[in-house]
């Protein structure tokens, strides 16, 4: 899988993504949605945003999570922490 879409994830939502290197850590998918774009010839892909949720009270920093999942295998997504809730973080991805 070269280029991800939102297509890719907008089926997933609800599902975890285990992240391999940080302790089996769970994050699941909350809401994938489109993001606005100018009309540009070339583009891999139109724009969009991923948010996560992690149960964890400890914060993880922003950086690329190699997140596990059964339809993609292992991919890296750079999740940067955007809120805190009364359950854990939210995280969240943009793909331009």
């Amino acid at each position: 899988m070269n280029v991800l879409t939102l297509e890719h994830f907008a089926a997933r939502v609800n599902d975890t993504f285990i992240s391999v290197g940080d302790g089996n850590a769970a994050f699941i998918l909350k809401e994938a949605r489109p993001l606005p774009s100018a009309t540009l010839e070339g583009l891999l892909r139109a724009p969009f945003s991923l948010l996560f949720h992690n149960s964890s009270p400890i914060l993880f920093s922003q950086k690329i999570f190699q997140l596990q999942h059964d339809a993609f295998g292992e991919v890296g997504i750079f999740l940067v922490p955007v809120a805190r809730d009364n359950h854990g973080f939210l995280y969240q991805a943009v793909f331009n």
